[in-house]
């Protein structure tokens, strides 16, 4: 043991020592500088070997045969940090002597952080460096790469949530995998800049740890898509004072990192087994991916712990060779996630798409149809003014004229017009019927006020009429074909009265799914059709048919009544509401 000044190994005290050595294990309670002397005999110095400190911890100076061959910067506080690197030396003469060589150690170290010197190699020049190449690619090399991963993808995930806020998960895995890193820059960090002692950097450094960890609970906790609220005020609270305290007492914190260390751990383990758990229950394949990437470090940090509380002895940190593949793969589960988001939200845009197409073509189709229905009132109101001008002129005149003419003496002329005026009011009628009736107006209700007037003029002619109507309810026909209806079955009814000299007179109106059909059938004298195919008002019935695009049959013979029918295909639109 020396003090930190001492320059010189000690002549007095030496003690012999099995390597590699932690000297808390001798001395639990010695901040300073411990000289380690190592003598081996070279048969032969012709040729150069190769030296390699495996482990020195923190600082050191090198001799051999009493010359310095290195020197650490800074062999007193702030220390530099030799332990991340083993120490590579190519010896020849004159430095090397054939015979007994000495080789002298001086370890600047604090009893906090596992002061200690590794083992020492002396050999061929390329075994030896094979060792140390060994050495530094399974302590430096794997750190590094192990602090770029966990840099890159969280800046990556960070990038992501700064531009999807509301996707907390991401940030928090960022928050996390950053801290991390930064924590894990200690394993290779030479200089303790810009802290002035060891304690300050090591107290940052549990502090580090312990954010990070406090950041993946709540990680996880969000990736379920759960809340803590208290609970996490709580890590909140915890983590401001752990900060605070690690910048104003360092030589406090530092010495005492252990209870920052073993929160941090429980925090680790109790979220890992708790995930894992849950996504054993919930049987989601992103959540059961993460938990087999999870169990990685769980496997490797049992280790890593016995060895940084010095339990057992080694140089190696695992969770540094495991940790990038756990990072990888989560990084991989988060990126499935955004993914799956990113298809959903273009699905989204896909059906949001189609939908405001069919919206579109809807809304096109509902203006088309109320341009249509404005145009059909229109047009029913221009009707309906004629129909009332009709009425309130015309028809006032012709019903006048009627009477007039009824009132004065008869003769046959006058008899002649009567008739002719009364078929041009039952006509003026059918139009004031189909005209003024709503657009919605079934057939059965045109026929109605039909059936009244007839069924009375045939009492007062004594004639027994019948009408029978089957599923002409709801049946729309249109205003323009309903009137062509209507003026058959009116034509048809004028010539059993003018000409059958009929007793009795049926009407049937039947509809079936494809026609309608409309038959007058009375028990008159009848006639012979090829005699008088173009008389008794038949040229007018069949244009009528011809108009609707329906046929037209005609049955009589002479002293058996005469039967007219119509079938009228059903080519109606619906009514427009």
């Amino acid at each position: 043991m020396a003090d930190w000044n001492a320059t010189s190994p000690p002549t007095s005290g030496w003690t012999p020592v099995r390597l590699p050595d932690i000297w808390t294990t001798r001395w639990p309670t010695h901040d300073g500088v411990v000289w380690y002397r190592l003598r081996w005999h070279q048969a032969q110095a012709d040729a150069p070997v190769g030296l390699l400190l495996d482990y020195v911890c923190l600082a050191d100076a090198v001799y051999l045969n009493g010359s310095l061959i290195h020197r650490d910067t800074n062999l007193v506080e702030p220390l530099s940090r030799s332990w991340i690197k083993p120490q590579y030396f190519l010896i020849d003469r004159p430095l090397l002597h054939q015979g007994e060589n000495e080789l002298l150690v001086r370890v600047s170290g604090l009893a906090a952080y596992q002061p200690a010197f590794g083992s020492v190699t002396v050999g061929s020049p390329p075994a030896v460096e094979a060792l140390q190449r060994t050495g530094l690619r399974w302590r430096y090399d794997c750190q590094l790469f192990n602090l770029a991963v966990g840099g890159v993808l969280g800046s990556l995930f960070g990038i992501f949530w700064l531009f999807r806020r509301q996707d907390v998960v991401y940030g928090w895995y960022a928050f996390s995998a950053l801290v991390f890193a930064a924590y894990s820059y200690n394993f290779i960090a030479y200089r303790i800049w810009p802290f002035a002692t060891t304690d300050g950097w090591q107290a940052l450094n549990a502090a580090l740890y312990f954010a990070s960890a406090s950041g993946f609970v709540v990680f996880l906790l969000r990736y379920c898509g759960r809340r803590k609220p208290s609970f996490e005020r709580t890590l909140l609270v915890l983590n401001v004072v752990a900060l605070a305290c690690a910048l104003a007492w360092p030589e406090r914190v530092g010495p005492h990192r252990n209870a920052l260390v073993v929160g941090g751990g429980l925090l680790y383990y109790t979220a890992i087994f708790v995930f894992i758990v849950h996504a054993a229950r919930t049987r989601r394949t992103d959540q059961r991916m993460l938990a087999a990437c999870l169990l990685i470090p769980v496997l490797t940090s049992g280790h890593d712990f016995l060895l940084f509380f010095g339990v057992i002895r080694g140089d190696t940190y695992l969770l540094a060779l495991t940790s990038p593949l756990t990072l990888i793969g989560m990084s991989s589960v988060l990126a499935h996630r955004f993914a799956a988001a990113v298809r959903r939200v273009e699905n989204f845009n896909v059906e949001l798409r189609l939908e405001v197409e069919v919206a579109t073509r809807d809304l096109s189709s509902t203006l088309a149809r109320e341009h249509a229905l404005a145009l059909t009132n229109t047009r029913i109101g221009e009707r309906l003014n004629l129909v009332r001008d009709l009425h309130d002129g015309f028809g006032g005149s012709l019903l006048s004229t009627i009477a007039t003419l009824e009132q004065s003496p008869p003769t046959p002329e006058t008899a002649r017009i009567v008739a002719t005026l009364k078929e041009l009011r039952d006509d003026l009628r059918l139009i004031i019927d189909t005209t003024t009736q709503e657009q919605s107006a079934d057939l059965a209700g045109l026929v109605a006020p039909l059936r009244h007037r007839w069924s009375q003029r045939m009492d007062v002619a004594g004639v027994a009429s019948h009408w029978r109507l089957e599923g002409v309810e709801q049946l729309h026909l249109g205003p323009a074909r309903s009137l062509d209806v209507l003026r058959f079955l009116q034509e048809a009814l004028t010539n059993v009265l003018k000409h059958s000299g009929a007793s009795k007179v049926e009407l049937v109106m039947r509809r079936d799914p494809v026609s309608l059909r409309a038959e007058v059938r009375d028990d008159g004298c009848g006639f012979d059709t090829a005699a008088h195919a173009q008389g008794m008002g038949l040229a007018s019935l069949r244009a009528r048919a011809q108009r609707l695009g329906a046929m037209l049959e005609l049955r009589s013979a002479v002293g058996e009544g005469t039967t007219v029918s119509l079938e009228v295909p059903l080519h109606e639109s619906p009514p427009v509401a």
